[in-house]
């Protein structure tokens, strides 16, 4: 954790939290491109989709209010592989490194678990996004059939377990 910032904290997914994880990701998608039907689903269901599947949902929380989110989801077991995903950031709370502490949190419990790697789709316009990732350790790789229509970036972390 940063020890200059000490009201962030990270917490891992509780079920009353549901409904913060889907209104920041909806915020976030919905500011820059439109909310597609995979989204709602995973958005309304984290825990069928994700949490239920070997997956993990953390939230920042600034002053013990919600302001961060972001996903790891298994996609699968042999290699144990993880895509980084539906991470958000309320507008309020932007410029606190809140993304880099939830994105090495997940990334750091992927390696706890030696997966091999963890994967995410962007689109190249967040370019924020991007550098904060590459900052994180993840490589540009080819984007080859992606669930999402605004993915036009993947980007590989290779954790070598």
């Amino acid at each position: 954790m940063d020890d200059n910032n000490n009201e962030v904290k990270i917490v891992e997914y509780d079920p009353k939290c549901q409904q913060n994880f889907r209104d920041l990701n909806e915020e976030w998608i919905s500011k820059f491109f439109k909310m597609e039907a995979s989204d709602y689903k995973m958005l309304d269901n984290p825990e069928d989709y994700i949490i239920n599947k070997g997956g993990y949902i953390v939230f920042a929380l600034l002053n013990e209010e919600v302001v961060g989110t972001c996903a790891l989801i298994k996609t699968s077991d042999e290699p144990l592989i993880f895509e980084l995903a539906k991470m958000a950031v309320s507008p309020k709370a932007q410029g606190k490194k809140l993304g880099y502490l939830i994105g090495k949190e997940l990334i750091d419990k992927a390696k706890e678990l030696k997966a091999k790697e963890v994967f995410l789709e962007t689109n190249s316009s967040l370019v924020p996004a991007i550098k904060l990732y590459e900052k994180l350790g993840f490589q540009h790789i080819p984007v080859i059939d992606s669930p999402y229509e605004r993915a036009d970036t993947k980007m590989l972390l290779d954790l070598g377990f």
